[in-house]
């Protein structure tokens, strides 16, 4: 029979799902058949399935830290924002509908038995579930029908142990505090509490740990150091983004941050390469001089081309051009650099049609139908090799697109380039993440690359922070607090 146990945390961005795919891997090292189980996430970054399906991408991490695909029951309800009051609804993987914040509480209670059944069928095929929660487990506003923390813990009789963030400070008030507002039957879940982040000598703390089990009643499990190697993995949240200039190489590469970016995690091998420095842009700054601008993935692709052009970036971008700068588009990024982008069914909002950038000959219709899937071939013209995968809705196509696609999925052409070509845009997601392509864009702008497959680096960082958990954490008392999971 399988076990299971609960992680979930004082506020968003504790670090829970860091902690997630460092204990499994951990635990798969140790024998175990684990998987990651998350009820209801909210991102826009977001992982295709094999099976077509998407989900969070730390789910799709964690999954990759147990040696398995990722699989649409680890992260059966997705929310992912699409503006300040709304968000599109994926249910195990696939697109349900689009709803309004104030009127997600009365679906969650209709979700519970989707929730259930696949955390169900996770249990059927490991020896431990590990299970992450969402947000903060204080929000009792949130607390009817909640399927994303106490209420799925109530509700699969799961227990569950509490994360707190040093390093944001106020962790002793965040974890007494969290204890203090929870109802008595939710608060008597928690068998124990971790803290994320430590910066500095962890013995200056050791009075603090004794402070929160002493008020709390908790089991200490963890005072887990600040780990640099995390960078390297996939963050999940926008938050996880910091503006400003990072790495001293010669080439400059520039990403204005859009408000609704999405699948920002395809800028990440571009961190590791010695050759570049990556500026991610904040609002209210200019596009700085540089030689490769990427517009990244959008959420919402009309907004977030009305939000550049309020920030003045498209005539910054259009000086880069003519300057000779280069420019790549990724997915909503690519159907921005287009001729126009049409909304004829109201897909992201009011139906209509906006002008696009110009800078490819290209024009884009959105539609309801999302294009899911994993996806291979050759970067054009070089040859090399290519592989990621596709998440959109929408459909480009123009005298660019046809003369001159960017990559050859073998199935059909990707993308566009210019004639110049220093303007490309494609809709596969991952394409800088495989080294050979990365080593022939980078090569056009007269940059070096060590050519190697970013997900190298990934199981590296993976095992480090396995390791550093094995450490700083009682990963055999969490084994021990593992409840067996119950018949459904």
């Amino acid at each position: 029979m399988a076990r299971a146990l609960m992680l979930q945390g004082t506020g968003s961005s504790v670090g829970k799902s860091v902690l997630v795919a460092g204990l499994v891997r951990a635990c798969v090292r140790r024998g175990l058949r684990v998987r990651p189980f998350k009820p209801q996430n909210m991102s826009n970054n977001a992982a295709v399935t094999p099976g077509g399906g998407e989900i969070g991408r730390a789910q799709a991490l964690q999954a990759r830290a147990c040696g398995v695909p990722p699989d649409v029951d680890m992260n059966p309800v997705l929310l992912k924002p699409q503006g300040m009051t709304g968000s599109q609804l994926v249910v195990r993987g696939q697109v349900r509908q689009q709803v309004h914040s104030r009127d997600f509480t009365s679906f969650r209670r209709d979700l519970m038995p989707v929730v259930l059944s696949s955390f169900g069928r996770l249990a059927s095929e490991c020896d431990l579930v590990l299970v992450e929660g969402a947000g903060s487990a204080s929000e009792v506003n949130l607390r009817d029908n909640d399927i994303a923390n106490m209420g799925f813990a109530q509700a699969a009789d799961v227990d569950v142990i509490m994360v707190g963030d040093i390093d944001r400070g106020g962790v002793i008030a965040s974890l007494v505090g969290t204890r203090a507002v929870l109802p008595a039957r939710d608060a008597a879940r928690i068998r124990g509490f971790i803290v994320n982040r430590m910066r500095g000598d962890p013995s200056l703390f050791a009075a603090g740990m004794t402070a929160i089990a002493e008020h709390t009643g908790w089991r200490p499990l963890g005072l887990v150091p600040f780990l640099e190697q995390v960078r390297d993995l996939p963050a999940e949240d926008a938050a996880d983004l910091h503006a400003g200039r990072g790495g001293n190489g010669r080439v400059h590469v520039a990403v204005p941050w859009l408000p609704m970016i999405a699948n920002f995690d395809d800028l990440d091998p571009l961190r590791a390469e010695a050759d570049i420095a990556l500026t991610i842009v904040a609002r209210g700054q200019p596009l700085p001089p540089c030689d490769l601008v990427i517009l990244p993935g959008s959420k919402a692709t009309v907004a977030d081309l009305a939000a550049l052009r309020r920030e003045g970036w498209d005539i910054d971008l259009h000086a880069h051009v003519r300057r000779g700068g280069h420019v790549l588009g990724i997915c909503g990024g690519y159907q921005m650099l287009g001729r126009s982008v049409a909304d004829p069914h109201g897909v992201e909002g009011t139906p209509g049609r906006v002008a696009g950038l110009g800078l490819l000959d290209v024009e884009t219709v959105l539609s309801g139908e999302k294009q899911l899937e994993n996806v291979s071939g050759k970067l054009l013209p070089e040859g090399a090799r290519v592989r990621g995968y596709e998440m959109h809705m929408g459909v480009t196509d123009g005298p660019d697109h046809v003369m001159r696609p960017m990559i050859d999925l073998r199935t059909h052409a990707d993308g566009a380039m210019t004639r110049s070509g220093r303007v490309w845009g494609t809709y596969v997601h991952g394409l800088l993440g495989d080294g050979a392509a990365r080593r022939c864009l980078l090569a056009r702008l007269g940059a070096g690359s060590d050519g190697r497959d970013h997900d190298g680096t990934v199981e590296e960082a993976l095992d480090t922070l396995a390791d550093h958990l094995e450490r700083h954490v009682d990963i055999d008392a969490l084994l021990e607090l593992a409840r067996p999971v119950s018949p459904s």
